[in-house]
């Protein structure tokens, strides 16, 4: 029987085109199929075939497990019993106990058969995937073989692949037979159906067909830094060259425009705005929201957010049509884009001024004649005031050491006086919460550690929130919650 074994292997691996090692793994998996029939109870039967001779043997096994843990005595075994028949075994362990093997001519349970033939098919998948993925190609070419409620299944040779309906360019009209390029946008191993996902809408897409275009992409001398699209409609890429004598945009456009027209068309007619990439970023996003021009930007470092501000008549050119300029600068950038005219901004900047003026005469107290040298001087926050090097405020005509200090005083204070209000908010928070029914100091102090501030904050959270946060089990985690809640009823 150990040679048919050896027969059968051999001649499933030729004909599958797949390693030795799985067939033998599926026999073992279809004999210890086989063997767990002659028990009426769950078991764990573990089947060992010698890659070799063909000879096999059969184990019954059970888990080491602690004694508390105990639940399953068919399949598991106490640490203390397992020790007393073989002091060597662990927790994690297996406890085997020898069966007698079944024979190899009886196998021919359908039961059996299904297990040895299952398991091929996944190898014979998972090495035609190997196979494709060793080539690593981002990109895939094939043909559409059928539509599923408006999927499309693409025939790659000899694996499949699905572009999904959310992943086709919209208004793109796909149908059988059509030869189409997509991006591998991610592989599925979990899935019966095809393992390799496909997007033309991604950005990315946009960089490699550019790549396939432009040589000089692949040669290095050109890099694109970043791609944003609108899929059907409108695209930016942003390029930069790495030899000063290369032109980066007319490179990407090509003669007479035949490099972009190329991706226009495989793009259905998507239209592509190519940047000129700046390690400066006003000026990238200057670059990227042409052909508008920009008045003056001011940049918001803290919220990474920029107010764009351009002449009224350059407005609408700026934002797009449905905005869709901004917004596409905004994704190639990463910045934030506020679009403002210059009478907004104007407004915008009177108002902030007023706003910085009024703190500072209020908490500095000094008058407003004062309060506007400061913010001309470019001081905007009290942390400012009271941080900023002496030297620094002494340089402000007008100022003397006694003023600064005085001025640098009414900030500290000012500030420390904040800070103790927030403490005490706080701590009024927590007594709220502490009249709440269950609760204790530790778990309060855990909540606010986590912005839950006030019986409503809680209120507001759900159970499995509550327990993540806290640790506490379900049960108090919903009476808690409950509690916080009451007000909602009464």
């Amino acid at each position: 029987m150990s040679r048919d074994i050896l027969l059968v292997v051999d001649a499933l691996a030729r004909e599958k085109n797949v390693g030795k090692d799985v067939v033998f793994t599926a026999l073992e998996l279809a004999l210890a199929s086989a063997t767990k029939k002659r028990f009426h109870e769950n078991v764990d039967v573990k089947v060992v075939i010698d890659r070799t001779s063909g000879n096999y043997s059969s184990y019954r096994r059970w888990l080491v497990v602690p004694d508390e843990e105990l639940a399953s005595p068919d399949i598991e075994i106490s640490v203390s019993d397992a020790q007393n028949r073989d002091p060597a075994l662990q927790l994690g362990d297996f406890l085997e106990e020898t069966l007698e093997p079944i024979e190899f001519g009886r196998i021919g349970a359908q039961a059996a058969k299904q297990v040895i033939f299952q398991k091929i098919r996944e190898a014979e998948r998972e090495q035609i995937l190997s196979d494709f993925l060793e080539r690593k190609e981002d990109l895939v070419t094939g043909v559409i073989k059928r539509m599923e409620r408006g999927n499309a299944i693409i025939d790659c040779g000899r694996i499949e692949a699905l572009l999904p309906k959310d992943q086709m360019i919209p208004k793109e009209n796909l149908r059988l037979g059509d030869r189409v390029r997509a991006l591998l946008l991610r592989v599925d191993r979990t899935g019966r159906g095809p393992q390799l996902i496909l997007s033309r809408i991604a950005p990315e897409f946009l960089i490699k067909l550019f790549e396939l275009e432009v040589p000089e992409i692949e040669e290095g001398v050109l890099e694109i830094k970043a791609a944003a699209r609108d899929p059907g409609a409108r695209a930016k890429i942003a390029v930069k060259s790495n030899d000063s004598r290369i032109d980066p945009i007319g490179t990407c456009v090509g003669m007479r425009g035949s490099r972009v027209q190329a991706v226009t068309g495989e793009l259905a007619g998507e239209r592509v705005d190519i940047v000129l990439w700046s390690s400066d970023p006003a000026q990238f996003v200057i670059s990227s929201l042409a052909p508008a021009e920009i008045s003056s930007i001011i940049v918001d470092e803290e919220s990474h957010s920029m107010d764009v501000v351009v002449q009224a008549d350059q407005l609408a050119q700026a934002i797009g049509r449905s905005g869709q300029n901004v917004r596409l600068a905004s994704e190639l950038t990463g910045w934030e884009l506020n679009m403002l005219t210059v009478e907004e901004a104007e407004e915008k900047n009177q108002q902030e001024y007023e706003v910085i003026c009024k703190l500072f005469m209020d908490k500095l107290n000094v008058d407003e004649q004062l309060a506007m040298v400061l913010v001309e001087e470019g001081f905007s926050t009290l942390e400012e005031v009271a941080y900023v090097p002496l030297s620094e405020m002494l340089e402000i005509e007008g100022f003397d050491e006694p003023t600064v200090n005085e001025l640098r005083n009414h900030a500290r204070n000012a500030l420390l006086t904040e800070a103790i209000a927030s403490e005490e908010s706080k701590e009024s928070d927590a007594e709220g919460l502490l009249t709440l029914d269950g609760m204790d100091g530790e778990t309060a102090r855990v909540l606010m550690g986590h912005d839950v501030n006030t019986i409503n904050d809680l209120a507001d959270l759900a159970v499995d929130d509550l327990v993540d946060m806290t640790g506490m089990d379900v049960e108090r985690a919903k009476k808690l919650i409950m509690a916080a809640r009451a007000p909602w009823f009464a």
